[in-house]
């Protein structure tokens, strides 16, 4: 799954410049994750960053609406990272 950040977000920066997938920008009013590049960290970290940098508690959770297994999120890494040795 990609992660989804709610509407506790207090846009506080912390969780934007901690992603190594580049998936988290300024929304219109909150950060939002670009469910196309958020691979819950997978390929770089055993948790997710954004929600170990997150000051505020369940406000990163996982998006029911991008249902993703633990092989596809590899597939996305690698395709994002590594797609010049495929």
């Amino acid at each position: 799954m990609a992660l989804l950040i709610t509407k506790k977000c207090i846009n506080c920066d912390m969780c934007e410049p901690e992603c190594p997938n580049e998936a988290i920008s300024m929304g219109e009013s909150i950060y939002e994750i670009n469910s196309d590049r958020c691979t819950e960290c997978v390929g770089h970290y055993d948790t997710p960053t954004c929600q170990k940098v997150c000051p505020i508690p369940n406000t990163i959770l996982k998006d029911p609406a991008h249902v993703e297994s633990e092989e596809q999120l590899w597939d996305k890494f690698v395709l994002m990272h590594h797609a010049d040795k495929i």
